[in-house]
């Protein structure tokens, strides 16, 4: 509950807030104006010595930390020129002074802290951007290890609880007016800009700028795809895009960065905020896979794609995961038997929102799917097709039947219907009978005057098996009720036996019980007897000795 009064105590940006620049301070029309000073500033750390020799009221000396901590919150502001206002061979170092302005952070929790020091460092953020992105001179390698240093430190940080970790419900979507923003965001965002400009730029050398951007920093940029924030989770998902182009050598790294955070996501948590944009990096990543496919990526599809349908909340990213699926079957159609089986295995029993995007994906995977593989898989495929046929909820059944709409699903089907028309006309059959959407039963309709023009005889002879197998049935239940009645018959017939029987039991059990009472009563007059003559012999024995004591003392 703490956790949750922290996070919430941030004001959350509206809809009309996220569509407008200008109301979270980064319109683009105000770089050029400064409220403030025409120039930017710096920090003076004078202050830092003086405070070295001071102590507190107790005579206790300041701690350095706590120091330094409080020196953020107190520094001195000084104006730093502007790029244009120095000479060139000046800009290298004025870029390396502005960049540490940008290492300082501020607590945003309070929106009027520190106010004025949070708008310099905005501005000082623009400037730098705007530099980089004019060109006009080249920055040096130590410039651009502080620049990735500054970055790290504005971008790098503990993200705040989640919102399922502050509510009871397990199982809650955050609604979006409920979503959690990024309250620094007005200065996040440029730093972001920065790095990726960074990225992009032509002049960037890749072998140089690996040394920076390297294993440690790319692992957590991935951390920060768990962001509740959807504009931080899109930089993200860009720049980690363009490394990936950019610097070869980190693929395979990131390739099984990405499979772990999968997997620890499927098989433990099930919660992670950037599934959709990490997929969305996959599906352009896959769609770039060269042929023939290496087993690498086969098995990143077997271990990790496939069984992201487990989840419940799979609606989220779906799309995405089902972009990636079939791009996976476009760029090798022998692994639709895989997928298809795949799906299967990951079917939904009682989730019917999940079982008509299983069947969407399903389209998809189908229509890129050969003859040859259809074969290997169609009997489980379409006994699970024909319960979907079966299923209560109009939504799954129409889908199921909407699978008749697509040409090359209807063309798989015409080449195998002596294994696949057993299997889907019974269930045919119960829609029209028995299925209560009268949609359903057209649709129905449609689908079997679609197999009687395909092949009347094949029909035919599926509706006389399926009329032969109703006959038996019908023939079995009532044997079994008949057998019921008998048996339900003899019952009766002996029940009055069966009392019988149990009040005889009952007179002897009696005659049992008053023979072993009688014999209890004996034994207990015996032991009494028994007691009482053993009393007896002991008071004569005691009377025999005191009258011998007595006649001695006579004597």
């Amino acid at each position: 509950m703490f956790n949750r009064i922290i996070k919430r105590g941030h004001r959350k940006l509206s809809k009309s807030d996220l569509a407008d620049p200008s109301s979270n301070g980064l319109d683009p029309s105000s770089r050029g104006a400064n409220p403030i000073s025409s120039s930017t500033v710096t920090v003076n750390h004078a202050s830092r010595a003086s405070a070295a020799s001071s102590a507190n009221s107790n005579g206790a000396v300041i701690d350095r930390g706590d120091r330094d901590r409080d020196s953020l919150s107190s520094d001195i502001i000084e104006p730093l020129p502007m790029f244009r206002e120095v000479a060139v061979s000046d800009r290298q170092s004025l870029f390396l002074r502005k960049l540490k302005i940008c290492c300082v952070m501020f607590d945003f929790a309070d929106a009027g802290k520190s106010a004025r020091e949070k708008e310099i460092k905005r501005l000082t953020l623009l400037e730098l951007l705007d530099f980089m992105q004019s060109g006009s001179s080249k920055i040096t390698e130590p410039v651009q290890e502080e620049l990735i240093r500054m970055i790290s430190v504005n971008i790098f940080r503990c993200l705040p609880p989640a919102s399922h970790e502050n509510t009871a419900v397990d199982n809650a979507e955050p609604e979006e007016e409920d979503m959690y923003l990024e309250p620094s965001w007005p200065h996040l965002q440029i730093v972001y800009d920065l790095l990726l400009r960074y990225v992009v730029s032509s002049d960037t050398d890749a072998k140089l700028a690996k040394r920076f951007i390297d294993h440690s920093f790319v692992f957590k940029l991935l951390d920060l795809f768990d962001s509740e924030d959807p504009r931080e989770r899109e930089y993200l998902k860009t720049i980690l895009h363009r490394i990936y182009g950019k610097f070869m050598v980190h693929r395979p790294f990131m390739r099984r960065a990405i499979s772990n955070i999968f997997y620890r996501f499927i098989f433990e948590t099930e919660r992670y905020s950037g599934i959709a944009e990490l997929l969305e990096i996959l599906g352009s990543i896959i769609n770039g896979f060269a042929l023939p496919m290496k087993e690498e990526h086969k098995l990143f599809l077997v271990r990790a794609l496939i069984p992201l349908h487990k989840p419940k909340s799979i609606a989220s990213y779906h799309q995405q995961l089902s972009y990636c699926i079939t791009q996976f079957v476009e760029k090798d159609y022998k692994l639709a038997d895989t997928v298809i089986r795949g799906l299967l295995k990951y079917w939904p029993v009682t989730n019917c929102p999940k079982e008509v995007l299983f069947l969407a994906e399903l389209e998809e995977v189908l229509e890129g799917t050969q003859s040859a593989e259809f074969q290997r898989c169609m009997v489980p495929l379409f006994r699970q097709i024909a319960r979907c046929l079966n299923s209560s909820h109009f939504q799954v059944a129409e889908r199921a039947l909407f699978l008749w709409n697509n040409d090359h699903i209807v063309s798989l089907i015409a080449q195998n219907r002596n294994v696949i028309f057993p299997i889907i006309y019974e269930a045919l059959e119960k829609n029209i009978q028995s299925h209560w959407s009268q949609a359903i039963h057209g649709l129905t309709a449609n689908v079997q005057k679609m197999f009687l023009e395909m092949d009347n005889e094949l029909f035919e002879e599926c509706q006389r098996q399926y009329q032969e197998k109703e006959a038996q049935a019908k023939v079995l239940a009532e044997k079994r009720e008949l057998t019921w009645k008998r048996l339900e018959a003899a019952v009766a017939a002996k029940v009055g036996t069966g009392d019988s029987m149990v009040m005889d039991k009952e007179q002897k059990g009696e005659s049992n019980n008053s023979e072993s009472l009688s014999i209890e009563k004996r034994d207990t007059k015996i032991e009494w007897w028994l007691l009482l003559v053993v009393a007896v012999a002991g008071a004569l024995s005691v009377l025999a000795l005191s009258m011998h004591v007595f006649d001695k003392d006579n004597n």
